[in-house]
């Protein structure tokens, strides 16, 4: 029997080769005869809105992916095609309960007297999710409990996503619906599509990729992520007591690197061998 596969995957700096550690020559092409057999479901999870991740899978010749969760978790469409995406509105539904009626506005009023927060721009922006700018040189962790200390005082069930950008060093904060996350979204798509944990795959490389990365769901953190967030993650599956189900990529497989598309493909091989040897030794 076919093992089937749910590859979900970060796009920048784990699929897109925009970081500033070099791509192993080849490594998105066998990327794309991987995601072209006929037992694997791509889902492309980015913190990118829609018309961005359009935008990327044009400019790096990205497969087209069956499903997009997007907006750092806060949308989800189904890709019938490259040109109809169907908003799902199931997922709208399942997040919407944690602002306990609260939009978007009456947060960001919320925060508005915070220093060092500045509101990313307003394409960046959704209905559940607000987004900032904050210095890397500032210490941030103060600015996460206090925003988290006046949610707690409205009951109001949000996630606050801290990574950051290195292209440009900047922090960036998300707040999301606590659900909203891209561990929610891919477990929620996960299960509605009735694919086990055993079927699935995720890979990524920051913070905002933490969540996922430490989770029960087998996990790959590229090999050009930053030694912070490999040092962060793999405390953090160590207190949880999930180490099995976190690869870390450091290159050798196939004679590539382990950045980027490569680091794919090697969590791929080590979670599910007979699948890539298949593929790979045809």
């Amino acid at each position: 029997m076919n093992q089937r596969l749910l590859i979900c995957t970060d796009l920048d700096r784990t699929l897109i080769p925009n970081g500033p550690q070099p791509e192993s020559e080849g490594a998105r092409e066998r990327f794309k005869q991987l995601c072209a057999s006929e037992t694997v479901l791509l889902a492309y999870v980015s913190g990118r809105d829609q018309s961005l991740v359009r935008d990327a899978i044009a400019d790096y010749s990205l497969p087209q992916p069956d499903y997009v969760i997007g907006d750092v978790g806060t949308s989800l469409y189904h890709v019938d095609t490259p040109d109809d995406w169907s908003h799902q509105a199931n997922w709208d539904e399942h997040i919407s309960q944690d602002w306990r009626g609260r939009s978007h506005q009456d947060l960001k009023q919320l925060f508005a007297d915070i220093p060092g927060l500045r509101l990313q721009e307003e394409a960046k922006q959704n209905r559940f999710k607000l987004s900032y700018y904050v210095s890397p040189d500032q210490a941030h962790q103060p600015i996460l409990d206090e925003m988290g200390l006046r949610l707690q005082r409205e009951k109001v069930a949000a996630s606050l996503v801290w990574s950051v950008d290195e292209t440009v060093n900047m922090g960036l904060l998300d707040v999301l619906p606590e659900r909203a996350t891209k561990y929610h979204a891919i477990d929620f798509l996960r299960q509605s599509l009735g694919y086990t944990l055993n079927e699935t795959v995720f890979s990524g490389d920051s913070g905002n990729d933490m969540e996922v990365l430490i989770s029960p769901i087998p996990a790959v953190l590229v090999a050009n992520a930053q030694p912070e967030v490999r040092q962060k993650a793999q405390q953090l599956v160590d207190e949880k007591g999930n180490g099995d189900s976190l690869y870390m990529a450091k290159g050798s497989f196939m004679a590539m690197n382990g950045n980027y598309s490569a680091g794919i493909l090697e969590g791929a091989a080590h979670y599910y061998p007979q699948l890539i040897s298949r593929l790979f030794d045809e």
